[in-house]
């Protein structure tokens, strides 16, 4: 894309505006430089409009959930379950019931993989998943296999680093029990095509997982458009705080898997002989959530929701075009990820320039980026490196940043000319 081309795409958002939103970027970091915060896809930036409503629910309101009778405790549990109708219209979930409130993407995908699976999964079966997954869907699956004899497929991916939907196919069999897929690649940027997955995978009656975590806060998602069968996602990458995440899932799929953790909340009735089990979505939430977490996920997506996803796309897109035509023409580089469907994520190599030598060197430079394996050590063996240096935009991102990144990189291979 040419410049006058990028020049004329700019997006209309006031990124003045929401980059006030975002205290931490008004931070100097090495010795007064300005934070240029490019590590997004590792998590995200938090505005105010989420610190304040998590700020104050441990201020004025902490209580915990749904056994109180008083005031704060009715409150809480408003907000709480208020949440989880933003979760549910957000992904257009049929019901609440099938929001499912997790620490993360890794305790959801976990929580699938050990009660859907130790179900329905048996020696002989087959799991298909593919070459980019992150180790977050790739271990469970592997515990598993080695509890119930199952097999593990593996789909690869062409050296653009996208999906060969060919050989995808091929491993899909009658065999086959669960697909379970990156929507979106953390390491390479790649979009899958999600939709031809799903049908493939339903073609053969199997169920469907997505990892949702790198999708969610750039593209408006669907689940019952798509008809997957499980999607999760993480609310720290969702402009909200750790420790809090979703899995979403089919009503009648959720009420045939037993419960994985007991405890409190979860249950109906207690005797020492017997425990009979609560309806969705408690009997799959033992414990005291993370209820200032949900809460704050609930306000992160009203605020990217105000935004909205056309102005999110268009800054993004336009950022990630910038910024690798840029990159492009420095020496020594070479670009890991350059699928055609590809999210504003690039990880590069430099000849001669270790990954974490790159990322030290940036970082002296106020720019804050990712090097190592970024949990997908498979692509790494693909691509015959030990990790890459990963530049990951969000929406209040600027091309100014854009210019930093490259200034910085630009400079450590002067260093070790």
């Amino acid at each position: 894309m040419s410049q006058k081309t990028l020049n004329s795409s700019l997006s209309k958002l006031d990124l003045d505006a929401i980059r006030r939103d975002f205290p931490i970027l008004s931070r100097q970091v090495r010795d007064g430089k300005n934070l240029v915060y490019l590590d997004n896809a590792a998590t995200t930036l938090k505005p105010r409009q989420v610190l304040d409503v998590v700020y104050d629910h441990y201020a004025y309101g902490a209580s915990n959930i749904h056994r109180g009778v008083h005031f704060l405790s009715e409150e809480a549990t408003k907000f709480y379950e208020g949440a989880r109708e933003t979760v549910r219209r957000f992904i257009n979930a049929r019901e609440t019931a099938e929001v499912i409130f997790t620490s993360g993407t890794t305790s959801a995908i976990n929580l699938v993989a050990k009660s859907w699976g130790r179900k329905n999964i048996s020696a002989g079966d087959e799991i298909v998943i593919t070459h980019m997954e992150h180790h977050a869907n790739i271990v469970p699956w592997q515990m598993l296999r080695e509890e119930t004899g199952c097999i593990l497929k593996i789909a690869p991916i062409n050296y653009r680093g996208e999906l060969d939907m060919a050989a995808f196919e091929s491993l899909i069999t009658p065999r086959t029990k669960m697909v379970a897929a990156v929507y979106t690649s953390n390491s390479l940027g790649t979009i899958n095509p999600v939709r031809d997955i799903i049908r493939l995978a339903k073609s053969h009656g199997a169920a469907v997982l997505l990892d949702a975590a790198q999708t969610v806060a750039h593209a408006k998602v669907d689940v019952q458009s798509l008809d997957c069968d499980f999607l999760v996602f993480s609310g720290h990458k969702l402009f909200a705080t750790s420790g809090v995440g979703v899995l979403y899932g089919k009503r009648d799929v959720l009420e045939a898997m037993p419960p994985l953790m007991g405890g409190g909340d979860m249950i109906k009735s207690v005797t020492f002989e017997k425990t009979t089990y609560a309806g969705l979505p408690a009997r799959l939430e033992a414990g005291t959530p993370a209820i200032g977490g949900a809460i704050g996920l609930g306000a992160a997506i009203d605020y990217i929701q105000k935004i909205g996803f056309e102005a999110i796309a268009n800054q993004e897109k336009d950022l990630l075009a910038y910024a690798t035509g840029l990159l492009s023409e420095l020496p020594g580089i070479r670009l890991i990820g350059t699928a055609e469907e590809k999210a504003a994520i690039i990880s590069f190599v430099v000849d001669g320039i270790h990954p974490h030598d790159m990322g030290t060197l940036l970082d002296a430079e106020g720019v804050a980026v990712r090097a190592g394996h970024h949990c997908t050590q498979p692509i790494m063996t693909r691509f015959k490196i030990p990790a890459t240096t990963r530049a990951s935009f969000s929406f209040y991102n600027t091309r100014a940043d854009a210019d930093a990144l490259v200034h910085a990189v630009k400079k450590a291979i002067e260093v070790f000319a």
